[in-house]
Formats: C-alpha cells, structure tokens, sequence
C-alpha cells in the first residue's frame, strides 16, 4: 500500500487533531513528513507531543519562509492548513502551485478577495481542496438532512437558527488572535462559518442574499467600564487583577497551554490570554443575520458568544409541519482540555411537529468524540478508508466558499447597512 504523505502548516491549537491521528491510529495509510510555522519552540512541541504521547518519530521542522523548500525536501501528497485564518489562502494556493492537493481547517480564508484567489487557483492548478466541516458529520446534524431530504416537514420555508457561545468558549474568542477582525473575519466567518454549512447542508441550497446587524456589547473595555467596571489589565499572565476574574485564562495552570503558548511567546510576541475587557478588539459579540436561499427559504440567524450556556437551537417551518432541534454542548476552551470535549454534547433532541399529528422525538445514534460524534467520522474520512456516504458530507472547496461567503456578505453589511447579494461577491 503507498502511503500518503502529508505536511502541516501551524502547529497551534487545532493541529493536533490532525496530526496525531496521522502518527498513530492511520500510520498505516499515512504519513506525516513535516511541520511548518511561525514559531520554532511550537513546533519543537508538536514534536514532543509526536514522541511521547504519540509513540511516534519526529519530523523535520521548517519556518514560514521556507514552505517552498519544505514542499521540495519532503515531497507531500497534501498539505493541512491549520494556521491563522487570514494566511489560510497563502499556503492553499502556493501547496496547490508546487502540486499538491490540501486539506485546510475552517474557515477557508477570510473575505471574497482571497476566497476569488483560491478558487481561481484551484481551476488552474487542477488541485483538489477539501475544507474540514466536522459538524456535518455529528449524527444529529445528519439527521436532520435526512428528515428534510425525505421530506418529512414538506418543502423548507423558513428557518430560525440560534447559536449559543458560553463564557467560557464564547470569551476565548476575545482573548486570542480571533479579537482582530483582520484574521478571522469576526465570529460571522470564523464561527458562523461551520452554522451557515450546516444550512447549507440541510436545505440543499445556496445562499442568494444577506442582511446583517450587530456590534460588540458584552466584550471590550468600553462596555466593561459603562457596567461599573474599574480594575483592568492587559493579560493575565502576570496579572494581580486578573486573579480574581472569572473570565481570565491562566495559562501557567494548564501543561499544554503553557507549552504551546506561554513557552513559545518569546519568538513571535503572541499574547493567548488578553484580557476580554481590553482595548483593541474589532470583532462583534452580538449578531443577528437574514438571508434568502436559492430555493426561496429565509433564516433569521443569531449568534451571542456570553451566554450562560452553549449548544444551537434550531427550527425549520414547512409545508408539512415543524422541525425542532435542542443541542447543549459541554463548555470548552481550545487547547485546555481533551480534545474530544470540543463540541461534545450534553443534551440533543430533535422533535418532529406533523401539521395534523402528534409530534414526536426522533431517535439519534450515539457516537463518541469531539463536535458531537463528528470528529472521528471527518477523520475516517479523510485518512482512512471512507465509507459510502449518499449525503455527500465531505465539504470541497466550493463548499467552503459558499460557507463563508454568507459571514463575509454579513460582514459588509454591517458596514454598509445594506442587504448584499452573494453572486456580486466571487465568481465560480
């Protein structure tokens, strides 16, 4: 059997949901040749992590600015993009340049400028771009394209979908690289990216047109200040004032925080635990979307990331009745914990509401892992040998764009005022 060879670009807090599946359950069909980043001590630990936890041999390591030799020494089949959002579109277009196919985290890149660049670069490359949705593959999210698939509530007129963040997930946005709307596109991208998918997903359409409204008002030092706040700091590492704040992520308490992050800021001068109420934060909070799909559906989305809890709630209204969806997802910080707590559930159902009949629950299939079950199945995906699959989960990098592109259109309506058609955005 070849195996397939495949180099890393960011060995932050996603990667290792990657790479140690590669060194260990899918050795056997894949192989893992490199790392490449920003910050060498980062990828000193990745290589750690490779041995000890792992039982599997180092790697060679390489700086951003030699992704070209890299690619030439090491020879990938598939690269994984899982660096900062707004470099996603550099290392795509420039792997798929040298010849190879990539795999890149969500979301696929950060405004329609970058997002017409990779898909211009994938019809001339002839390269294949898959783009990870993990929630599509969570059991209850597949049953709920089944029901409408088989219509079971009938043609899809509308849909209300509210996504919850807590204060413990919701903040950790507001602490790291994320709070710069130049690198992720705001939640309404990086988060909503996987929601809109799933919409997507579910309808079996695409989005036509996008109205937006929203701001930061939880997070911020101008908010915390109206709220009778007094004491500030900068980050918490250090932070007298931050002993006693509830919100305040302390690295030096968690291993891997420490190692990953607290260890390696002395290279690239990267802070992972800002303070939530600090300046310099460009992202909103508090978001609440319309759109028109190609198929005449309209949802009303929002999305709040200071919640007491976390899950979605989720409605579809059609010609046969109502669908109802309840999902409450266990708290998480990225990186501070076992990774298949990211997205794990805690309460799921899915209720059906005929027009002229008694509702009643539909039965979901259990599975463990990270974002509901999803995770191990995305993996088997794409490392193992992947099943038959009639829902055609896996995401390519059209997928991607018509994903973000509903953030990236809400994102100029915020600044515009205006609804804004998707098709003006990026040509296919």
């Amino acid at each position: 059997m070849t195996l397939k060879r495949y180099a890393l670009v960011g060995t932050g807090g996603r990667a290792e949901f990657f790479y140690g599946p590669l060194a260990q359950k899918y050795r056997e069909t894949s192989r893992l040749v490199a790392f490449c980043d920003i910050n060498q001590t980062r990828m000193n630990y990745a290589n750690r992590l490779l041995q000890d936890k792992y039982e599997s041999a180092p790697v060679p390591t390489y700086r951003a600015d030699e992704f070209d030799r890299m690619i030439a020494e090491t020879k990938p089949d598939i690269v994984i993009v899982t660096s900062i959002d707004r470099t996603h579109h550099t290392y795509i277009i420039r792997a798929m340049e040298l010849g190879c196919d990539v795999i890149t985290e969500k979301p696929m890149t950060v405004d329609e400028e970058k997002c017409q660049q990779i898909i211009d670069a994938v019809k001339r490359t002839g390269r294949h771009l898959r783009v990870t949705f993990n929630y599509r593959y969570a059991p209850h999210n597949t049953k709920i394209r089944e029901l409408i698939k088989d219509g079971v509530i009938g043609e899809v007129f509308s849909v209300h979908f509210e996504w919850l963040l807590n204060t413990q997930h919701g903040a950790d946005y507001f602490r790291r690289w994320h709070r710069d709307k130049r690198n992720s596109g705001g939640l309404l991208v990086h988060k909503s990216t996987h929601h809109f998918d799933l919409v997507n997903f579910w309808l079996g359409s695409r989005p036509e047109t996008v109205y937006a409204m929203g701001g930061l008002r939880f997070y911020g030092r101008e908010n915390a200040e109206s709220r009778g706040v007094t004491q500030f700091y900068q980050r918490a590492h250090g932070s007298e004032a931050a002993l006693n704040d509830p919100f305040a992520l302390h690295m030096e308490r968690n291993s891997h925080l420490k190692a990953l992050y607290l260890d390696a800021e002395h290279e690239d001068g990267y802070q992972r635990d800002q303070s939530v109420f600090g300046d310099g934060i460009s992202i909103e909070d508090t978001l609440g979307v319309m759109v028109r799909y190609k198929n005449k559906a309209i949802m009303t989305y929002s999305l709040n990331a200071y919640l007491p809890w976390e899950g979605f709630n989720v409605v579809f209204n059609g010609s046969k009745g109502r669908l109802e969806v309840n999902v409450v997802e266990r708290p998480y910080v990225n990186s501070g914990g076992n990774k298949a707590d990211e997205g794990a559930l805690k309460h799921k159902t899915v209720t059906v509401h005929p027009m002229f009949d008694v509702p009643y629950q539909v039965a979901i299939e259990e599975k463990e892992g990270g974002h509901g079950g999803g995770d191990p199945i995305l993996l088997n995906d794409l490392f193992g040998n992947p099943e038959p699959d009639p829902l055609n989960r896996a995401a390519s990098h059209v997928d991607g764009a018509i994903s973000i592109l509903t953030g990236i259109a809400g994102n100029i309506s915020l600044r515009t005022g205006q609804p804004i058609s998707i098709d003006h955005l990026v040509r296919f």
